[in-house]
């Protein structure tokens, strides 16, 4: 802190002084039409600062500088033009500005649903960023949204929560997992459009943020294109069709604003067999704009989403059944019922207030949200596992076995998955019907997490002179979750005995041992949590350079307050547990040098001390107390330098990053057969450290006025940088005899992957890109991608030395080279990804009518590839995966989710 001190007051001492402001103004209309378009923005290369049109489109601004100035002028769904001044203290007049509409506006649609797809994981192995990423105009983050994140490619490695996402400045990031929930306001397209991005490090006016930086949506309806805009979609990929339409009033002379917004998106199935979809969205804003500097905004948000989930696959099982293959589903009177439905209810409430003059910017605004998201799982009770793919059904299980190879029953099995492949719903209602006493053998429960959120936030810019803006916010929330297991469906039975299935003990001691549907089971806990953070920054603008520097504390605590008395825990899993208390200190700071008007070099570097998400604080929540075992905040070192350029036919940068986690912790579930015995365990992991670095590219050619050429790059190296830190936790409840100890936890000593690589997509990729704009009004493009150096998800546990333990005796095995063991745990690379994806589109203006079509196919040449996968953690221990992979075809292999194959997606829009 002294040293960001001291460059605060080094900057200080150099302000100039006895400057003369230039002022600039005009007037921006449409260029179809000539009407005013109100909030344009104009933004000086270089300056965080951003300017706003009236209502009428006129604008007036005051530069304190003098010299080459590159400055851009853009507003929602039109195309932005770029202006190079040269000022010298005269006024000057940029008269009318006409604006084009951008044709190319729906392919924010059809980032959407990829990011549809990014939602489909429940783990949050492929939690990236493209949806972060829709409003900016940076080359190499376009080309890292729309064509690598279809191999769920992530920025700089970094997962989605390292990233804020804010609606009108209340950060909307979950306090669970610390990721924003875009299902949230999925669907809503048009009224989520206006939005502010801020790059990585770099300064932005509403928060201090995260590394891979920051959304603000803007949902003022005054900022809106007045009108009726009505679209309808069709797709292959997460749902077949959808409806939208959107009325947005524009702001009335009475000072008065609204807009209306709702849609609706469906399948019966989506590309993979059985993942129904189903969402509805509702949108509502009203705002008063009682003068220039004040308005109130109010906004709701209702999004509705139900969809069946799908299975990541071993090898083969995919080999038998193809990339479509989803075993959560069977058929049931006809139709198809999926078992692992999720769906997502959590409407949100928010009134703001806006205060904008030319000395300050405050932005105030209280959030309100409750609702739930469920998922559904198969439950079974001393009965068979109803998969298709439990690894006792499928070949390999009959040619891994110890008492050797059983081609034979290998090959029944195989005849039997291929002629049934999904889930037997008749059959599971059989055996229901069938139960001497009632109880359910077969049960569909659902978990339930019911969350009801209060955050109030407020952040002000304030021009405290000629060459000096300061910044300062704060922000509370207040966080109530429920989580529980209930009851959806008994399958024709009449109740179910709430007890572990394994020890026979009892779920909940005081409650009923039988349960009906709607009846909680399992496990009932609420955890209540707050947090606090402000922060403030300081941004000094000179002719030549400009910087910034920044801190926030953070602060906040977690409770856990169990409502079941498990009989496994007897002692500390009802009632209130210990309260965590967190606190976190962080700074960053960032130059700008400008060579000149077209060239700038960027350097910024953070240091962020930060919380582990509510996740990963408990061993256990569901069923005990019991908190991560010296928990401590995680520490992230950044710098990023960039080399941008503008020139009149080549603009784009290169960038290069360094980033390094410290104290991360991370908890796992799994059954494992260990070298210390078999259970199902909860995995603790600390004092994992991760080092990202790399270099990005991107640079955009303009060949001609309708010709355009890109070009995008990413070289990473994203991997573990310490051995971290495994204790395992389990129930005592069972036979002694069984229990791999008396205490019910193991501290297994250090996971030897150090160096290894982390699974957070391709770390290589590059893209070349063409596109064509006629002046008619069409436009197409086409990009050919490559990537590469993707990785499967590691297996810690079989990184301890408890791998090399003889589960009979506990002891080191005897004549095992690290040869062989380093070539039965070598890390998995995925194959290498080729991909071309085609985008175009057509607009017309008929009767003051604009009408617009776009259509998208991606993965061109129809190929497959491995997005992603995890290695299974069951055969922790040497002798018996060795067994397992024998044949090469191992029961309990890496599980993979694979890529879509050829895919579409149409819209058509008419805006009146």
């Amino acid at each position: 802190m002294r040293t960001a001190m001291f460059f605060v007051l080094l900057c200080y001492t150099n302000l100039l002084s006895g400057q003369h402001s230039t002022e600039i103004s005009g007037t921006i209309k449409d260029g179809s039409n000539q009407v005013p378009v109100a909030r344009g923005s104009l933004k000086v290369e270089g300056f965080q600062k951003e300017y706003h049109t009236a209502v009428d489109g006129s604008f007036t601004i005051a530069l304190d500088f003098e010299g080459d100035f590159i400055i851009h002028i853009s507003a929602p769904d039109y195309l932005p033009k770029t202006f190079e001044l040269f000022l010298e203290g005269q006024p000057v007049s940029l008269g009318d500005i006409f604006l084009e509409k951008d044709i190319t506006l729906e392919k924010n649609d059809n980032l959407i649903t990829l990011t549809d797809n990014e939602l489909s994981d429940d783990e949050g192995l492929f939690s990236g960023s493209m949806g972060m990423l829709q409003s900016t105009r940076d080359i190499f983050l376009t080309r890292a949204a729309f064509d690598f994140g279809q191999a769920f490619f992530k920025i700089r490695g970094y997962d989605s929560q390292h990233g804020e996402v804010l609606i009108n400045g209340i950060p909307l990031n979950k306090i669970w997992d610390g990721r924003p929930q875009w299902n949230n306001w999925g669907g809503l397209n048009d009224v989520i459009r206006n939005q502010t991005y801020t790059q990585a490090l770099e300064m932005n006016p509403n928060t201090f943020g995260g590394i891979l930086g920051n959304t603000n949506i803007d949902t003022r309806p005054s900022g809106f294109r007045s009108g009726l805009r009505v679209s309808s979609s069709m797709s292959n990929r997460t749902y077949r069709s959808r409806l939208m339409a959107t009325y947005n009033s524009g702001l009335l002379a009475s000072g008065w604003a609204y807009s209306l917004s709702a849609s609706r998106r469906w399948a019966n199935s989506g590309y993979v067999d059985g993942t129904l979809y189903d969402a509805q969205s509702l949108f509502g804003t009203l705002e008063y704009k009682w003068n220039k500097q004040n308005s109130l905004v109010i906004s709701t948000i209702m999004a509705n989403n139900r969809r069946g989930r799908s299975a990541a696959l071993t090898d083969e099982v995919f080999v038998l059944m193809g990339n479509r293959y989803n075993p959560y589903w069977g058929i049931q009177n006809g139709e198809i019922r999926n078992s692992r439905e999720r769906r997502i209810f959590e409407p949100l409430f928010m009134v703001n207030h806006f205060l904008q003059s030319n000395k300050m910017n405050w932005t105030t605004g209280i959030m309100y949200q409750s609702g739930s998201t469920a998922k559904d799982r198969l439950a079974y009770f001393n009965t068979q596992n109803p998969d298709p793919t439990y690894y006792k059904y499928v070949p390999s299980f009959h040619i891994n076995g110890s008492f050797g190879a059983d081609f034979v029953n290998a090959n029944l099995a195989k005849e039997a998955l291929l002629d049934h492949p999904q889930l037997d719903w008749g059959q599971m209602y059989a055996v229901n019907r069938n139960s001497p006493d009632d109880s359910a053998s077969y049960a569909l429960s659902e978990d339930v997490q019911y969350e009801e959120r209060f955050m109030v936030a407020s952040n002000m810019q304030l021009n405290l002179g000629e060459s000096l803006e300061l910044g300062l916010g704060a922000n509370m929330e207040v966080s109530g979750i429920q989580n529980f297991s209930r009851i959806k469906d008994l399958l024709g039975a009449e109740f179910l005995e709430d007890s572990d299935s394994f020890s026979l003990t009892r779920n909940d001691v005081f409650g009923n041992p039988t349960k009906t549907v709607g009846d909680r089971t399992g496990y009932n806990f609420e955890m209540n949590s707050k947090r606090l953070g402000g922060f403030t920054q300081l941004q000094i603008k000179r002719k030549k350079w400009n910087a910034f520097v920044s801190g926030a504390l953070s602060q906040g605590n977690a409770q856990r307050n169990g409502l079941f008395q498990n009989e496994r825990y007897p002692e500390y899993s009802l009632g209130k547990g210990d309260k965590i208390t967190l606190a976190g200190l962080s700074a960053k700071s960032g130059m700008t040098y400008f060579l000149n008007g077209r060239h700038w070099i960027m350097i910024n570097g953070a240091k962020i001390n930060r919380a582990p998400a509510l996740q990963n604080l408990f061993v256990n929540p569901r069923e005990n107390n019991v908190i991560v075992p010296e928990v401590q905040n995680e520490t992230i070192s950044t710098i990023d330098l960039g080399y941008h350029v503008r020139l009149p036919d080549l603009k784009g940068r290169i960038s290069a990053f360094y980033t390094r986690f410290q104290h991360t912790t991370d908890v796992n579930f799994f059954f494992v057969d260990s070298g210390l015995g078999s259970d199902f365990v909860q995995e603790v992991i600390t004092g994992l450290d991760k080092l990202h670095k790399g270099l990005e590219l991107g640079l955009e050619f303009k060949a001609s006025n309708e010709l355009k050429l890109s070009l995008a790059g990413n070289l990473g190296s994203y991997v573990y940088a310490s051995d971290p830190n495994i204790q395992i936790y389990f129930d005592t409840s069972g036979n002694e005899e069984d229990l791999i100890n008396k205490e019910g936890n193991v501290p297994l000593g250090t996971a030897k992957i150090k160096g290894l690589k982390l699974a957070q997509g391709p770390q290589t990729a590059l893209s070349f890109g063409v596109e064509y704009r006629s002046p008619k009004y069409w436009w197409l493009g086409t990009t050919a991608n490559y990537m590469d150096q993707s990785y499967a998800n590691l297996s810690t546990i079989k990184r301890t030395q408890s791998f090399l333990l003889d589960p009979d005796t506990q002891e080191p095995l005897l004549g095992v080279s690290t040869a062989n063991v380093d070539r039965l745990l070598k890390q998995q690379k995925l194959e290498e990804i080729y991909l071309l994806n085609l985008v175009g589109g057509k607009s017309w203006l008929v009767n003051k009518k604009y009408i617009s079509a776009f259509l998208s196919v991606n993965n061109v040449f129809d190929s497959v590839f491995k997005t992603g996968g995890y290695e299974q953690s069951r055969n922790g221990n040497y002798q018996q995966m060795l067994q397992d992979n024998l044949s090469g075809t191992p029961s309990f292999g890496t599980k993979y989710w694979r890529s879509y194959g050829r895919t579409y997606f149409l819209n058509l829009a008419i805006n009146f």
